[in-house]
């Protein structure tokens, strides 16, 4: 084998080209002048070029030294390599901690392709940034443990219970995030963190909903209201649809009397036809063709609390969202619809697994007659 091919002189009066000092260390030359060092190594089988330093800044003794010491830490049974990146990390860690809101922000980074919107809405980070990181924020994440966020969640454990779930819940990710980064974060420290909170005072409250008897009487009001919010909440009535989805709806996902909402503006995250009844055609008669069919100011989609006003000023406890639990309801007493029909109405998930693989329809027929049966009760009951 041969080794030390090179000499200082020869490294100075070499052009530009790769030349071999031997036991895998070369000098690749981009120039007269400049060039660097390159170390080859087989890796577990596998071919490895390691940087040693820019040549004439590291010369031909300093870069034998560097190469024998890599050569060391192979013999060992280690990757040179990412052994030299793990002491990279660690000095960046040394010099600057990451923070609780630094690591957060990486780890919503990370999931965004998991999120609804890819999170752009915020209510992944809602919890956090506003309950725990005006708190915490500054924190170096390694120093999190359950009594840091005992003490941070514990305003709010028993009064917004689901917000204070949400918020440990998405911790315990962010400590997870940090760990996969080297970090040396307690995993734990969510769990016994709930533990010392101890079991929250929870009791849950579904959105108010009007009762079905009462929503014919409610809806023929609405179609003597002027406004866009009135045309908006009878539309959501008659579609049974979130208000979200019923906000944003515009004309180019209309062809006739379907409305097919995309992918990104489902719950569920699939695209869904939605069959529409004379009267919601009707609704949208006097809507824009441009920009959101419910336009608020200056053609911004309507509020989303809107809707949910126009209740309040009419002294009602019912909210937009409730008329599902209405629609619902009255299915399940008034009609023999079967269950996968009723669900299916509302936008629900029913055909999971092996089903889901073989039954593709959607039901759209049979959605659409049931739901004309909801508009004859709106109109004559």
């Amino acid at each position: 084998m041969y080794i030390n091919q090179l000499s200082h002189l020869r490294c100075r009066s070499l052009d530009a080209g790769r030349y071999a000092d031997g036991q895998g260390l070369w000098l690749v030359k981009r120039s007269n002048e400049r060039g660097k060092w390159v170390l080859r190594l087989s890796v577990w089988g596998t071919r490895r070029e390691m940087g040693l330093g820019r040549f004439p800044d590291v010369g031909l003794a300093e870069a034998r030294e560097r190469a024998q010491v890599q050569r060391r830490v192979l013999r060992d049974g280690k990757d040179p390599i990412e052994e030299r990146r793990a002491q990279r990390r660690a000095r960046q860690v040394a010099r600057a901690p990451l923070t609780v809101k630094a690591a957060v922000s990486g780890c919503f980074e990370a999931r965004k392709a998991q999120l609804k919107g890819d999170g752009d809405a915020g209510r992944w980070l809602s919890p956090l940034t506003t309950h725990i990181l005006p708190k915490i924020g500054s924190y170096p994440v390694e120093e999190i443990d359950q009594h840091v966020l005992r003490e941070v969640l514990a305003p709010i454990w028993h009064q917004k219970p689901e917000t204070a779930q949400k918020a440990l819940n998405r911790l315990s990710i962010t400590l997870q995030h940090a760990a996969a980064l080297g970090l040396n974060v307690d995993l734990q420290a969510a769990m016994k963190a709930r533990a010392l909170l101890g079991a929250q005072r929870h009791v849950t409250k579904h959105i108010p909903s009007m009762p079905y008897a009462d929503a014919p009487k409610f809806y023929r009001s609405l179609v003597k209201q002027e406004g866009v919010s009135a045309r908006a909440l009878r539309f959501l009535i008659l579609t049974v649809c979130r208000t979200s989805e019923v906000r944003l709806a515009v004309l180019r996902e209309i062809a006739g009397d379907v409305w097919t909402l995309p992918a990104e503006r489902t719950k569920t995250g699939r695209s869904r036809r939605v069959p529409l009844v004379a009267e919601a055609r009707a609704v949208l008669a006097n809507c824009p063709t441009q920009g959101p069919l419910f336009p608020a100011y200056r053609g911004k989609p309507l509020s989303d609390m809107a809707m949910a006003k126009l209740m309040t000023a009419r002294g009602l406890e019912a909210r937009p969202h409730g008329f599902r639990a209405t629609f619902r309801t009255w299915v399940e007493e008034q009609t023999d619809a079967p269950f996968e029909v009723k669900e299916a109405c509302l936008g629900h998930a029913v055909d999971l697994g092996v089903v889901g693989a073989y039954q593709r329809s959607d039901r759209l027929e049979k959605r659409r007659t049931l739901l004309q049966s909801w508009e004859r009760h709106l109109l004559t009951g």
